[in-house]
């Protein structure tokens, strides 16, 4: 497959912070990449400089083969930017701002028309035509900024955390349409703190701390690869006080609570084997815990993301990035240089 994203060794500083630390990846055409990481590990500013919004401190990144520092108008052709908040206009309709974005972009006549129609059949636009754009719901405002996203048929869509605050029927349909995107051969690079649902709709995740990259691969090999310990979850359920099972716990050092629930609690047991589980299971019965429900349950995302991050901060050989130079020949880190032209404002 040729390449829609590659970045090299990129670096962005504010000041002595490093908001991106020297990464480098790259992301296939027509594939769906979830961007994953904590408040603060490096998202946003990667993806603001893969939109021309921010300039990187060095390395480089390319859009389709074209730099996005050197060429910012032709990147801005191939892409589609949806950020995590966006503006609006008051006293102007849904149709009147797609029509003032496509004008914007040069779209003139019946050609602009036609992009409009199609971009609302897609967003499912239409009935919100009349409606004024700075009155929708949180669902609505983001099909509406995936609509002027759309609205110059870009190859790339980078996404910055669409699906934050929308309801749970709003969510499955960004995926559906995230999904016939990617069908249609767009290539789409969205973040997300919801990892099961980009687990549902990606075809590779790229997990990112303080900066730097720390995993790439697909949601199952994520699953099966960092937790190498054999640990399995059970999700155990209490008849009477749901604590009662981290209460238990704490005196039982095989066995670690990773979630407290309404009516117990989910554990992880260091051991696959069901005798282990068993002996478990009856010790906890023996000892008082009141079980009316214990089952084997799947290791999911966030329990991956989590034992990855927990590695680093140990140490663990493998899972900390080699270091990387901090400064470019000539260019301190508190002072990155930018071109001598800079870019003219997105639309």
């Amino acid at each position: 497959m040729s390449v829609a994203i590659s970045v090299r060794n990129l670096f962005r500083y504010f000041g002595p912070l490093k908001a991106v630390d020297g990464i480098s990846f790259d992301i296939p055409h027509g594939s769906v990449c979830g961007f994953v990481g904590a408040n603060g590990a490096g998202k946003t500013t990667t993806m603001r400089m893969l939109a021309t919004l921010d300039y990187p401190t060095m390395g480089s990144a390319e859009i389709c083969g074209i730099n996005v520092v050197n060429h910012p108008d032709k990147v801005r052709s191939l892409i589609g930017w949806m950020p995590d908040h966006f503006g609006n206009y008051e006293h102007m309709t849904v149709l009147e701002y797609l029509d003032f974005y496509a004008r914007a972009l040069g779209y003139t006549g019946d050609e602009r028309r036609s992009r409009i129609e199609e971009v609302m059949a897609f967003a499912d636009l239409v009935p919100l035509a009349s409606r004024l754009s700075n009155k929708l719901s949180k669902g609505m405002t983001q099909r509406l900024c995936l609509g002027r996203a759309l609205l110059h048929d870009p190859q790339v869509l980078i996404m910055d955390e669409p699906a934050a605050g929308l309801d749970p029927r709003a969510r499955v349909e960004l995926k559906h349409l995230i999904r016939i995107l990617a069908e249609e051969g767009k290539t789409i690079f969205i973040s997300s703190h919801i990892l099961s649902e980009l687990g549902e709709m990606c075809d590779s995740l790229l997990f990112i701390n303080a900066g730097r990259i720390v995993h790439h691969g697909d949601a199952e090999s994520l699953k099966r690869g960092s937790d190498t310990s054999g640990g399995v979850y059970y999700d155990v359920q209490v008849d009477g006080n749901p604590e009662s099972v981290s209460d238990w716990a704490v005196l039982n050092t095989d066995v670690e609570i990773m979630e407290t629930r309404k009516r117990g609690a989910r554990i992880r047991i260091p051991s696959a084997e069901s005798a282990r589980a068993a002996e478990i299971l009856s010790r906890m019965v023996r000892e008082g815990v009141r079980v009316i429900e214990f089952h084997r349950e799947q290791r999911n995302l966030e329990d991956a993301f989590i034992d990855i991050l927990g590695k680093i901060e140990e140490g663990e050989p493998g899972l900390t990035p080699p270091p990387q130079p901090t400064t470019p020949a000539g260019s301190p880190p508190n002072d990155p240089v930018p071109p001598a032209e800079p870019p003219p404002p997105v639309v």
